[in-house]
């Protein structure tokens, strides 16, 4: 997302009307069907440049984080707690200068060096971790509310025969700064595929996601976490440089882990997908709250993947 964009200075609007007490800011107190956030047009004098690429990325992510410096910890709880929760969610340290070396270990796994690696935990000693949403059968407006309200980053990974119903719900997200990335056309199980099929179905997701949003993503999950060398293959003949796996899954009422310790980890990435009550014992909100209270009292913040990986 550029910075000046109108989603960025909505989300700084956002921390300045809650930081001021003058009666020009605020009004009334609202209730969670109704946003925070408002959009905020900067005066066209006062645009500021355009920067570009991974400048941009910088500059955007320094304006969220000094957004919630704004806001006092009585004002974060507040927030916090019209949407259920106990606590402020802990807030991610800057976006790292520099991507991490993917080099192989125990969670990154390269099959050879010129093909994309498979990562379970992003390499960094910051207290972070990292949502990832698959699917995306449920598109669910109170869930992007809630997290865009609480300036939480998490990542898509968008199958195009799920999102085709409602394609203009991952524009949003997009604009609110989630990236959606690629999760194949029709979530096959790759490992049954040849390689021009597998091509396909990850090169198709490719265009589809240019067509419908604009962007050609970075990163790939492939469906049930199954590939083969072929799927690395074609991953990386479409462009993609990166596959994030992930060490849990998190669920409305549960998270569960990979690991003995039931403990998350710096760098750990966290899956769960765009679903809702017809698929589990709760919402999409009852999912981001499980998510939040695990990922606080352990001391963790969220954090972009994308601004790590790619």
């Amino acid at each position: 997302m550029q910075f000046g964009s109108p989603a960025s200075w909505a989300r700084l609007a956002t921390g300045l009307c809650l930081a001021l007490t003058a009666a020009g800011c605020g009004g009334a107190a609202e209730s969670e069907e109704t946003t925070v956030s408002r959009a905020l047009q900067p005066p066209v004098a006062l645009q500021p440049a355009v920067l570009p690429g991974r400048a941009a990325e910088q500059e955007d992510s320094a304006l969220r984080a000094g957004a919630r410096r704004v806001l006092t910890e009585r004002q974060q709880a507040e927030l916090a707690g019209a949407w259920g929760l106990e606590s402020a969610p802990l807030t991610a340290p800057p976006a790292p200068a520099r991507k991490p070396a993917l080099s192989p270990g125990a969670h990154i796994t390269r099959v050879a060096d010129d093909l994309p690696a498979l990562v379970r935990r992003v390499p960094t000693e910051d207290r972070v971790v990292f949502l990832t949403v698959d699917d995306g059968k449920e598109k669910d407006p109170r869930f992007n509310r809630m997290m865009r309200e609480l300036d939480l980053p998490f990542s898509a990974f968008v199958s195009g025969y799920l999102a085709r119903s409602n394609y203009g719900y991952f524009r949003d997200l997009n604009e609110q700064g989630v990236r959606v990335n690629n999760h194949t056309v029709n979530h096959k199980d790759l490992r049954k595929l040849n390689y021009a099929q597998q091509r396909a179905e990850i090169c198709g997701q490719q265009d589809e996601l240019e067509r419908e949003i604009g962007i050609r993503p970075v990163l790939f999950r492939p469906p049930y976490g199954e590939y083969t060398t072929d799927t690395l293959r074609a991953a990386r003949s479409c462009g993609i440089t990166a596959v994030p796996m992930w060490n849990e899954e998190a669920f409305p009422d549960r998270m569960e882990y990979r690991h003995a310790d039931q403990r998350l980890h710096p760098g750990d990435i966290i899956l769960t997908h765009f679903r809702g009550t017809d698929d589990w014992s709760g919402s999409m909100t009852d999912l981001a709250r499980q998510v939040l209270r695990t990922v606080t009292a352990q001391g963790f913040a969220l954090a972009r993947l994308d601004d790590y990986l790619g």
